[in-house]
Formats: structure tokens, sequence, C-alpha cells
């Protein structure tokens, strides 16, 4: 027990630093377990001398990573993306692995062998993929929709493979058997869950969730989880396949996003643990024997992956650049490979083709994002029709711009969007709205809204949607990322042109203050502002007042609902709100320091915090003055993040001591 528990402590503080290092430097952190298990493991450095105590606690990771693909798994969602994802995305990953089967052999593996690498590389990375697609605002462009589709697939076809790839060991009449009564299994054990589990489970956690207990929720989704993980193992099948199941069951209930976040936590120390124990395969020393070995299988996934995906989307109708596009997308592998390999580390492949396997594989996910930021560059370079496309898309922005003057340009065109130009099209103010969903550009083109397909943050872009005679801008998507680069292409084009944002809430007003905009309307602040103003017209205030108020609030940039206090349900947050101002009430119990001194001469200001409010016998001062001294039992409501609000607290009461 203590070798493990030793064994466990250096994984995780091995992968604490190594996930800070891998996020300062916007890396995946799936490369740096890999890379701690790789310096950590009996084949460097030798700390971790035996890592079979690990592997099995790790083996966690997987059944909790499982469990999150059937959360996502939704039989609507695949019915609506059916073309993409049981079309290109299983054609893709069938090919791939067929297409690795003659290249194993040529260099003297078994067939098996071959399959368990095609699986394996097939693979593309769900978790950095969507991520880069997010932070680009690709997910509703075309081959954004495909890559999505596809990853959706590769999901998908993890749950056979791992079923598969143990059965591929022993003469093609034991691997026939195996396969057979593997499938009858998996049909058996899939009809029983989904026929009745379906209602058993949504009765079960009905009755669960009555009880109100969050304690008792959790420990009720561990056991539904471990317990269908252990029912498959029983049957001959895999821990993940019952992990699977329990998620897919679970996300047909309303209690599926409840779920999704309870369990985040489980599945991402564990998947953390295992991609270390899958780093702890990899012989440096062999990797280095054999280097030209793993550039030549690096240079061939990514090439292999490439034109697979792209002749495949090509061949389901996509136009010769979103086919390049999707294709240098998905052509690194991605986390599911490591799975597969793990599964397979017990005989099926050679010592020596796991290592270059697992090496080409790593390096290709260091590559991934290079890959992505390129793909543009690349797929106008060598798809002669994207220059013609872009043209044309350029030539519809600037026909809808070109009548009008003094307009509104609006950057984004989803539900907010629109409202704003219903709002204008009432008074009459002409608008021209950019779009990144072609279904939804389409659709609003047709009645009649004036909304074309283009991406707000290029220069030639905004150029044709007539930037240099607008009026005002508008982004009314909350994307801080995105807005601050669509601002910074407006003041290189036209300096001073007013812009109004979006935000989600009130820690991002100073950035985009900051980038340029003018007016910054953070969503909970106007949702605020509107609950008040109904219940005070309700309560008998005058209509007039109120809207005099309003007008104050925003007017003052809403300091009036600057911070808010701090509770235990906001304790899951605190990670994520660390650095966002807070408020905090600080009591002057007699003998307290602040006493009879000023907020001038204390210098509030040097800790980062400001006195918001100051109640003094059940009267509040709200914003007092510099002059205003401080008297025995005052509370002060004190505005900043959690440090600044430490540093000021300890000064009120103590001097700072």
């Amino acid at each position: 027990m203590i070798d493990t528990l030793e064994l466990v402590l250096m994984l995780l503080a091995a992968a604490v630093l190594v996930v800070v290092a891998f996020r300062s430097l916007n890396l995946p952190p799936v490369l740096g377990y890999l890379l701690v298990g790789a310096f950590v493991g009996p084949n460097a450095l030798r700390l971790v001398r035996e890592t079979g105590s690990a592997r099995h606690l790790a083996e966690f990771g997987v059944v909790f990573l499982m469990f999150s693909i059937g959360l996502e798994f939704s039989l609507p969602r695949l019915f609506s993306m059916k073309r993409v994802v049981l079309g290109l995305g299983l054609a893709q990953v069938l090919a791939t692995t067929l297409a690795a089967v003659p290249i194993a052999m040529l260099f003297g593996l078994p067939w098996s062998a071959g399959v368990t690498l095609g699986g394996a590389i097939a693979m593309s990375s769900t978790a950095l993929l969507s991520k880069l697609l997010s932070e680009r605002l690709e997910l509703d462009s075309k081959h954004g929709r495909q890559v999505i589709g596809v990853l959706l697939a590769q999901d998908i076809a993890v749950v056979p493979l791992l079923i598969v790839t143990p059965a591929l060991t022993g003469d093609a009449g034991e691997m026939a058997i195996k396969l057979a009564v593997a499938a009858l299994k998996a049909a058996v054990v899939l009809a029983l869950v989904l026929f009745l589990g379906q209602r058993l489970m949504h009765a079960w956690f009905a009755l669960v969730a009555r009880r109100r207990s969050a304690e008792l929720f959790m420990l009720n989704v561990l056991l539904i989880t471990l317990s269908l993980a252990w029912i498959t193992e029983q049957a001959g099948l895999s821990l993940a396949l019952g992990a699977f199941l329990a998620g897919m069951l679970i996300s047909e209930t309303e209690y599926r996003y409840q779920v999704e976040e309870d369990i985040k936590p489980f599945r991402d120390v564990l998947m953390g643990l295992f991609f270390i124990t899958v780093g702890t395969l990899l012989d440096v020393a062999v990797v280095i024997r054999y280097w030209p070995l793993v550039l030549l299988v690096l240079v061939a996934l990514l090439a292999g992956k490439l034109a697979i995906a792209a002749g495949l989307s090509r061949a389901f109708g996509a136009s010769p650049g979103t086919a390049l596009r999707t294709g240098l997308w998905l052509a690194a592998g991605g986390e599911f490979g490591f799975v597969l390999l793990a599964q397979a580390r017990e005989g099926t492949l050679p010592a020596e083709a796991l290592q270059v396997t697992v090496a080409a594989l790593v390096l290709s996910l260091l590559i991934a994002p290079l890959i992505v930021m390129a793909s543009e560059r690349i797929a106008l370079r060598l798809a002669p029709s994207e220059w013609l496309l872009r043209s044309m898309e350029l030539t519809r922005v600037a026909a809808e711009s070109m009548a009008v003057e003094g307009h509104v340009l609006i950057c984004g065109y989803g539900r907010s969007g629109q409202y704003l130009a219903r709002f204008l099209e009432q008074e009459s103010v002409p608008y021209v709205a950019l779009d990144l969903d072609p279904e939804r550009v389409r659709e609003a083109a047709a009645a009649g809204d004036t909304v074309v397909y283009g991406d707000a943050a290029r220069r030639e872009t905004l150029l044709a949607a007539g930037v240099m005679r607008a009026a005002v801008v508008v982004i009314s998507y909350a994307n801080t990322d995105s807005a601050l680069r669509v601002m910074h292409r407006l003041a290189q084009l036209r300096p001073g042109l007013p812009t109004v944002v979006r935000a989600s809430d009130e820690k991002d007003m100073e950035r985009l203050t900051g980038g340029g905009a003018v007016e910054v309307v953070p969503e909970t602040f106007e949702t605020s502002v509107m609950l008040a103003s109904h219940a005070l017209v309700l309560l008998g205030v005058p209509f007039a007042r109120v809207f005099r108020r309003i007008r104050e609030i925003r007017g003052q940039r809403y300091e009036l609902m600057r911070g808010y206090f701090q509770g235990i349900s906001d304790a899951a947050d605190a990670l994520d709100e660390a650095r966002e101002p807070r408020l905090h009430a600080v009591t002057l119990a007699p003998g307290a320091f602040g006493i009879g001194r000023s907020i001038g001469e204390l210098n509030l200001r040097v800790t980062g915090a400001r006195v918001s409010a100051l109640r003094r016998r059940n009267i509040r001062a709200m914003h007092p003055a510099d002059d205003a001294r401080f008297e025995a039992g005052d509370v002060v409501v004190l505005l900043g993040v959690p440090e600044s609000l430490a540093l000021a607290e300890a000064l009120l009461l103590k001097g700072g001591a």
C-alpha cells in the first residue's frame, strides 16, 4: 500500500508541474502527461520501477472518459449529422485502418498488428480540435462541421475497436470465434441495457434527486458508472464499454448536465494518470535508435490521414478548399490512439512497433496546433478555387453594403444580433450583418435580412462590409478573444469608429474597453437592471424615476453593480473566478487600526481594493469620499480581488501588520 501511495504521489506531483508549464505555453496537457511518464518510467530515470499499480488506477480514467463520451452521445444529434458521422466519419476510420494493414505487413508485422495500428492512427484529438475550433470561431464553418462529425464518428468507433483489439491474438480460427463471441455478448448487453436500462435509469435518478443531497447524487453516479463497467467486464467485454453505456443512458435524462459537471474532476485527474502510464511505455533509447523510422511514420501518418480525410470529404461533396482544411485539421493523432495502444500492449504489437507509433503520435499532437494555424494559408495556396470562392464571398458582402452609408455593422448574427437588427429596422436604421454559420445566413437572407457570410476578423471582409462608411460597429457575441481581434482590425482600418461589444460578465469589461470598445454591455448587469426596473414599476415607483435610475447606472458604467458577495454555492467556481472582483464586508470592532482615520489617510488603494460602501448605524453610504473617517462599529464594504481584499482587511484591522 505504501509503494502504491508513493507512486501515485510522485505521479500527481509531476502532473501538477507539467500541466502548469504546458498550459502556460498553450499546449495540450496530454503531451505533458506523456512526457512525464516517459521520463519517470522504467525506461528513463526509473523513478517509477513498476507501473502495474498505477495502471490499475489509471484504467478508471478511461472508464470516466468513455462515460463522458456516452453523455455527449445523442441519437437525435447523430441522426441530424448522419451523413457526416455515419458517412464521412466512419469511412475515414475504416479507410485509415485498412490502409495501415498492407503497410504493416510490408514491415514484417502481422495483419492483426496493422488493424491495431490503423485503429490507433485513425483517431484525432477531440479535446484539442474542438477547443481550437471554438477559439477560432470555426465550429459553424463548413470544414468545422465536418471535423466535428468525424470526431464524433471516431468516438463511436472507439467502442468496437476496444472490443476487437484484445481479440486480435492467436490463429485465424480462434480470432474469428473470439470476435463472434464478443459481438454476440456486446449485442446482448446493448439490447438489455438500452431496452430495460432507460426506464430504470430515469426512475432511479428521479428517486435519488428527490433526496436533494449532492453527496448522494455523486455516489449514485459513481455506483451506476462502475457497476455497468463491472457488468460488461464480467461478460468478457471491456470496462470502457460499460462506462459508455452508462453515459449514454444518463444522456437521455434531464440530469445529464449535472452529472457531467460532477464527474469532470474524476475524469480529468484519472485521465492524467492514464496518460502518464502510457508515457511509461515509451522507451526514449529505442526511439533515439529508430529515429529515422519515427520520422518516417510521423510523415506517413500526417500525409496519409490528410489524403484520406481530404479525399473522402471531396467525395462527399465538399469543395476542394473545405476538403483540404478538413484533412489538415484531422491529420494528427489523438488521445484515443493511446487508449487503443495501451489495450494492445499485451502482445498484439512488437515492442519496437509500439515505441515508434507512440513517439509518432506524441510528435503529431505537438505539431497539430501549428498545422491548424497554417491550414488557411495552405488551402488558399493549394486550392485554386478558394480564391474564386473568397472573391465571390467578398462580392456578396460588398453588394449588400454598397448602397448603404452611416449603417450599423453587426458582427455575429445569432439571437442577440437578430434582435438588434429587428430593432434597427423599426427605427429605419440601415445595417449589414456578418456571420459564419452558412445555414443561418441562408435562411435569414432568404427572409430578407441584410446578412452575409463572412469573418469579421478579416481585413478584406470588413472593407467589403463598408466599415469605412459605417456609423457604428456592434460585436453581438460574447467571446472576448474574438472581439479583441475584430477591434484590432477596426483600429487598423478606421481608428475612432465607435464599437459596442457584448460581454458575458464584468470580468472582461476592462479588457474590452482597453481594446477600443466605446461601450461594453455585460449580460449579467443588464439582466439585473431589467429585473430591478420591472420590480420597481410593479411596486409603484414612477416610471420616469425608474428610467432615470437605469440611465444613471449605465452612465456610470455599471459602477453601482460592480462585485458580488461570494457564498458557499460559489465555491465550485472559485478557481475560475480567482481574479474577478468581489465584495467583502469588514466590521470595525473597538480597537481596530482604522478607527479615527480617514479613507485617504489609510491609502487603501495601494492594496488594490477600494471602499464600495460604508454602513453606519443602519445607514449606508455608497462610494464614500476620501475624507470620510471610520468609527467603531462601522461596516466597510470593500471591492477587489481576493488578494487585495485580504490586504485591505489587514490594513483596516491591524494596520497591515
